[in-house]
């Protein structure tokens, strides 16, 4: 009997450890599963276009001959996370035309050791001598951005002007065998007062001092009027018959589309002016009109001028003026697309649409930014936005006071162009909030989840179990039973047999 009990316990206590283990390791592996999903969403990758570079507030920097002039640069990180090592270097190029610096250095770098979180800058900045040879144009200097745990840099273009080295305002005499000519780098003068050597004069020089548009920017396939400043540096001669003649670059993909950068837009491409009196100014003025598909940089017009000294002598000269010229940017919205239409307090809405740039210049740190009494601000970054290109708006946007009926919504989208001016188009959209679920719907909320998350599997595995060790008991006992019967009839069995005097 005491054999027996002790094999029960051993049963029972069998059974009872299959319970537990069956009970602890579907939700183990869950637990399991559930943690590594959580390590995974907590992940987060470095996005090395969030990096921004521009001129500090804004500033172009200009560039004089000779003259180390200092530029500032501001580095953003736009990355939900610090970013360490940020390492900025421009690309000196493998030829003059894209580098008008004097190249002191193999390489010009700068490194940041870490840049904050959401908005953290840093100021750097490169220390550049112009070279004399350089043109009074603007340079595009591009930079490339790498940092730590990221794969490829990103290359970002800034600009710069650059001021060509003056002319020499000596006027040389002309001599008797240079009668029939003088040049002087690219003003060429022809001509003289007749006479001999010892009655020569010097040839008076007209000079372009400057220019002016009207309006100040000049943009693709708008109309325009140019003003050229003239001075005539002779302090003696009046110049006189003026005939100047302006001459555009050819700009075009094809034949078909090659034409002038800029054409008259009325009458022919000279002008003629009476006269400039010695030591004397005057302007010029036409009405241009821009080429609708040029690019976004300068244009350089060639400026030939024919006149006659106080002598009645021909003289010829040329010049060169550089007019900027800017693209607007252009670009559409698509239709928002809002799911739900209304939310409660608390809750979120998912707010889609798309960004189509139809404009000939990139745009470049574009960000959507949603505000509204009715919801928390957010703030969505789409990087640069090529021409051509399209970018989607992708926002969830959290109820935080319930609203009568749909409340007004506005996204702000704001980019630069490529002399890092900032611009901004709205749009609105329509959400409704209503107020949050009662407390008390909670608990009932609760139970109800609790119930469809039971587990179904290890519930019908436990009571399996439990009828196997009810079962087992039963038999058990009834066994027992049957026994302690068997041991009584056994008993009287002995009882009732014959005595020992009868068995003598």
């Amino acid at each position: 009997m005491i054999r027996e009990r002790k094999v029960m316990r051993k049963y029972i206590a069998v059974m009872l450890a299959a319970v537990v283990v069956s009970m602890v390791l579907p939700f183990g592996n869950v637990n399991a599963e559930d943690n590594t999903e959580s390590h995974t969403e907590s992940s987060d990758t470095l996005d090395v276009n969030k990096i921004t570079l521009e001129s500090k507030n804004g500033v172009v920097p200009v560039y004089q001959p000779g003259v180390e002039t200092e530029w500032i640069l501001t580095v953003t990180n736009h990355n939900d996370q610090p970013i360490e090592n940020v390492v900025v270097q421009p690309d000196l190029g493998d030829t003059t035309t894209v580098w008008p610096f004097k190249t002191e250095k193999q390489d010009y770098k700068c490194s940041i050791p870490q840049l904050a979180e959401n908005g953290g800058t840093k100021d750097i900045s490169f220390k550049f001598v112009q070279r004399e040879d350089v043109p009074t144009t603007r340079y595009t200097i591009q930079f490339s951005v790498t940092a730590k745990d990221v794969n490829e840099p990103k290359t970002q273009k800034l600009y710069i002007n650059t001021t060509a080295k003056p002319e020499e305002k000596s006027e040389p005499t002309q001599m008797p065998e240079d009668i029939g000519g003088i040049s002087n780098g690219d003003a060429v003068y022809s001509g003289g007062g007749g006479g001999g050597g010892s009655d020569s004069t010097s040839v008076p020089r007209v000079i372009v001092t400057g220019f002016n548009t009207n309006p100040a920017e000049v943009r693709a396939g708008q109309d325009f009027t140019l003003t050229v400043h003239l001075r005539n540096t002779s302090k003696a001669s009046r110049v006189q018959n003026m005939l100047f003649d302006l001459q555009a670059p050819t700009e075009g993909a094809d034949e078909q589309t090659m034409a002038p950068a800029f054409l008259p837009s009325s009458g022919s491409s000279s002008i003629y002016l009476e006269g400039i009196d010695a030591d004397g100014a005057a302007d010029i003025a036409i009405n241009l009109n821009a080429k609708s598909d040029l690019l976004q940089k300068p244009y350089s017009i060639d400026l030939s001028m024919k006149y006659e000294d106080s002598a009645g002598a021909q003289v010829e000269a040329s010049s060169s003026i550089s007019i900027p010229v800017k693209q607007d940017a252009r670009f559409e919205l698509s239709e928002f697309e809002i799911s739900p239409e209304s939310i409660a307090v608390g809750e979120e809405a998912n707010i889609m649409c798309n960004l189509y740039n139809m404009g000939r210049i990139k745009l470049y740190n574009v960000k959507a930014a949603f505000e509204g009494a009715c919801i928390e601000k957010e703030e969505i970054f789409l990087g640069n936005v090529d021409s051509g290109a399209t970018a989607s708006i992708d926002a969830m946007l959290e109820g935080k006071k319930a609203t009568e009926g749909p409340a007004k919504v506005t996204m702000t989208l704001s980019y630069e162009d490529e002399a890092g001016k900032r611009q901004e188009s709205r749009k609105e959209l329509q959400l409704m909030v209503m107020e949050a679920a009662q407390d008390d719907m909670m608990p009932m909320m609760e139970e109800m989840e609790e119930e469809k998350s039971f587990p179904m599997i290890p519930a019908v595995i436990v009571a399996v179990i439990v009828l196997a060790v009810i079962a087992a008991v039963i038999i058990v006992k009834r066994n027992k039973k049957k026994r302690i019967k068997n041991e009584e009839e056994a008993l009287l069995d002995e009882l009732d047999g014959p005595s020992e005097d009868e068995w003598q």
